[in-house]
């Protein structure tokens, strides 16, 4: 087989197993208008900062020790 048909049929191979396993999705569930978020952005975000935080600070001690 020559790559040029290789690659063809492995491309149509995947598009086809794709489609099959995401046609099974259920459908999206209501979302409260007045309730809160779906997603809580706040948790990550706080973590992020944490940790650049910890990080810098770290740099900071160790740049000082070497200076």
């Amino acid at each position: 087989m020559t790559s040029r048909l290789r690659s063809l049929l492995i491309a149509v191979s995947l598009v086809a197993i794709t489609s099959v396993v995401s046609a099974q999705g259920l459908p999206p569930e209501p979302i409260d208008q007045n309730g809160p978020s779906p997603v809580p952005v706040d948790g990550g975000a706080s973590l992020l900062l944490a940790g650049g935080a910890i990080a810098g600070i770290k740099k900071l001690r160790s740049a000082k020790k070497a200076a």
